[in-house]
């Protein structure tokens, strides 16, 4: 039965490596058939050693990472499975990064590097979602709370190294143009004993699909082959991208739609999976080479098929079964008395009071002093407004946990953030002289709004699922300018890392005024969000107008991760953790973990504001990016004392 479809895969995917061939070259069949037994023109030169290495790539990266996201699929039983949603593309991406600015002379092999980053990535997905939940929606939302972190950390390798960092951007990119058939080369010997490896791999995760403890009794040892699927397909996504850089989508989209195909069985899925990423992957190309030709600059690969495959994912996520479950996101408190409370409040003060007269004099020492006038000019509005974001990003992290009733929410899974960025990225690509605030508004209103609308018809675990899908759509467009490496891309890394290097006294007093007045009205709505914490069934039965409600609680959180996002990019993480944090510190009541959380926010943003401008003196680190690793550690070393009570 599934012939027909296979002949018809394997077509198309001849036909398109042909357009792909025609298109990227003026010469004639007849001039191309010459090429490749004798070069007698600049223009065959570059035939036989652009375009046709640019093709064979197109086709064996496109099938090998179609096959490592189809073998994490069958492995996890989760059809939103891929390396880009559990994070690993990320660890080998920020692997790379790391090993290329801290230690460039060893020239560590690509491939295992990439392999180590994206293992580090997997375990870590699976010590915060549990190994046993990697079916569910909490295993993609630890994957993109991941990517957060490891992005944070390669962005401040990057900014640290300016002269390095260029190189760094146009390879992240994703782009398949070759110059030689070197990479095409270096790929096939690394390829070969993996790709033997999957047919003996079909029969053991068809019996995978009985379940895990049916499949044990049926004498599998299911660890064992946990461990080498997983290894497999790491490898393979790792080979892709110590080639060209990061591609997304096709890990996804690939087994994804060869599922829906009627290929259910995992040889079927492997390979109409693997024809599926080559079409889609030669597909994306075309699209990138004709906009290049069209554009000023250069399009990348991976943002032509972000382009493409975006709306596919939010498709997806509409369509695919996908087992939330979803923990308590109430946490369970620590028990601390009022007093110990007061005193964490008195340390917050000590610690902001720190920060506001510590610094460092031009020779490097540390001073601890009231600024003189002009320094506390410069100094009191970034950190103003730096605390002010740690407050507003906290208080929308608990309204948004206590709302979806799950731990991992937080403003930047809702694409939100990604919207400002959008917003500011049309406003650099125009050139205009107003200011790129009300641009970076405009994209987070349009998202806020489409939010807003989709909160009573979706469930919360769908609703933060299209907020990954817009996310990585708009990451893809975000691509196209840090791929340039000209000055507005240093200026857009920057602002994404959220900076606050040009925050002016009335931004600062604005920012403040209306996290103040939004966490005001938080308050209001704490019986609610104390209704939504024991789940909506619950709420409903009370006589809560849920759907109603929802979009109200959305719409506050949303309105606070705007005024932030708009102004200074987005602060990633904080509003996870920190309310987390605060239940963990004591705080029982939805009114103490409110005050709390904001507080421990301005706390923090206090102490990133005086790092970013003192550790690496004279140099300066962003605000979010020192903020983001931060709480991403604070997450980590949470997570593991959590692992070492339970056992």
């Amino acid at each position: 039965m599934m012939r027909p479809a296979w002949y018809l895969l394997a077509l198309v995917t001849t036909l398109l490596a042909a357009l792909h061939i025609q298109i990227g070259t003026p010469l004639s069949l007849a001039q191309q058939w010459q090429a490749l037994h004798e070069v007698q023109s600049l223009e065959q030169l570059i035939f036989v050693h652009t375009h046709l290495p640019r093709t064979a790539l197109a086709v064996i990266l496109g099938m090998v990472m179609a096959l490592a996201g189809g073998l994490l699929q069958l492995l996890t039983q989760n059809p939103l499975a891929s390396p880009m949603t559990l994070g690993t593309s990320a660890g080998a991406w920020c692997a790379i990064v790391l090993a290329g600015v801290l230690a460039p002379r060893l020239q560590l092999p690509l491939e295992w590097l990439a392999l180590g980053g994206s293992l580090f990535a997997l375990i870590l997905v699976g010590a915060l979602a549990g190994w046993r939940q990697l079916h569910s929606l909490n295993a993609l939302l630890a994957g993109t709370a991941l990517n957060l972190l490891l992005g944070s950390v390669a962005a401040i390798a990057v900014m640290l190294n300016d002269q390095y960092s260029r190189t760094l951007l146009v390879w992240g990119a994703g782009d398949l143009a070759q110059n030689d058939w070197e990479w095409v080369l270096w790929l096939l010997p690394r390829l070969a004993p993996a790709l033997l490896l999957i047919p003996l791999l079909c029969k053991p995760l068809h019996l995978l699909q009985l379940g895990s403890q049916a499949a044990a009794a049926a004498g599998l040892n299911v660890m064992r082959l946990a461990i080498i699927t997983s290894l497999l397909a790491l490898w393979l996504n790792g080979l892709a991208i110590a080639a060209v850089g990061i591609i997304g989508f096709v890990s996804l989209l690939a087994p994804a739609l060869a599922r829906l195909l009627g290929a259910h069985k995992p040889a079927d899925n492997l390979g109409m999976a693997a024809l599926l990423g080559a079409i889609t992957l030669l597909l994306a190309d075309i699209v990138a080479i004709w906009l290049s030709r069209h554009l000023a600059d250069l399009l990348p690969t991976s943002a032509a098929i972000g382009l493409l495959g975006g709306p596919i994912l939010i498709w997806l996520c509409l369509k695919l079964p996908l087992a939330s479950s979803l923990p308590d996101a109430t946490g369970h408190p620590s028990r601390h008395q009022p007093a110990a409370l007061i005193g964490l409040c008195l340390l917050a003060a000590l610690i902001l009071l720190l920060c506001a007269i510590s610094g460092k004099d031009a020779a490097g020492h540390w001073l601890i002093s009231w600024p003189d006038a002009g320094l506390w000019a410069l100094r009191w509005p970034r950190m103003m407004a730096a605390c002010a974001a740690g407050m507003g990003l906290a208080i929308a992290g608990l309204i948004l946990q206590r709302l979806l009733n799950n731990p991992l929410a937080s403003p930047d899974l809702l694409g939100i953030s990604a919207g400002a960025s959008l917003g500011m990225l049309i406003g650099l690509g125009i050139g205009t002289s107003l200011s790129l605030w009300l641009f970076s508004s405009s994209g987070a209103v349009v998202v806020l709004l489409a939010l807003c609308w989709l909160a009573p018809r979706q469930s919360p675990a769908r609703l933060i699922l299209l907020g990954i899908g817009l996310s990585s759509l708009l990451e893809a467009a975000l691509q196209l300018v840090l791929a340039q490496g000209n000055q507005d891309s240093f200026q857009l890394l920057n602002w994404l890392a959220g900076s606050t290097y040009h925050t002016t006294p009335t931004q600062a007093i604005a920012l403040l005024g209306a996290v103040l007045i939004l966490g005001g009205i938080s308050l209001v709505f704490t019986r609610v969000l104390l209704l939504f914490g024991l789940g909506e069934t619950l709420a409903q039965a009370v006589g809560l107008a849920v759907p109603q409600a929802r979009v109200l609680l959305l719409l506050l959180a949303g309105l606070l991760s705007l005024a932030i996002s708009s102004q200074f990019g987005p602060l990633a993480f904080i509003g996870l953790v920190l309310p987390q944090l605060a239940i963990q510190l004591g705080a029982r009541t939805i009114k103490d973990q409110l005050w709390l959380a904001s507080l421990i926010g301005a706390a923090l943003l206090g102490l990133a504001d005086l790092a970013s401008r003192t550790v690496f003196f004279p140099s300066q680190i962003p605000v979010g990016a020192l903020a983001s690793w931060t709480c991403g550690s604070l997450l980590v070393i949470g997570l593991l004392c959590r692992r070492r009570r339970i056992a």
